[in-house]
């Protein structure tokens, strides 16, 4: 494995991220973060050209329902399922002064 991210950058990404990390920390996050970079450039040596790029493995499509018109709820069933109400509105209590 090529040495890519050094021990100085992953305390600098840490101090970054205001994180705290010990030394043996600092050594396990430089070999994973190496292993991570080696796999993408793995990736990279693939050939793509004739490969459509994609969002996802699988095709998806949006399912949508068909609008339809219906009645609404009665007022008086609606402010039944509501705790207060005053003046024909749902009335909730202050959280701010």
């Amino acid at each position: 494995m090529k040495r890519v991210i050094s021990g100085k950058e992953i305390e600098h990404i840490a101090r970054l991220a205001r994180l705290a990390i010990s030394l043996d920390e600092k050594k396990e996050f430089t070999v994973q973060l190496n292993s991570i970079l080696d796999y993408f450039k793995k990736i990279s040596e693939l050939n793509t050209d004739n490969i459509e790029p994609t969002a996802y493995i699988i095709s998806k499509t949006n399912r949508y329902n068909e609008d339809s018109v219906r009645d609404s709820l009665p007022k008086k069933e609606v402010f039944s399922l509501g705790p207060f109400m005053e003046e024909g509105f749902f009335k909730a209590p202050r959280i701010m002064e």
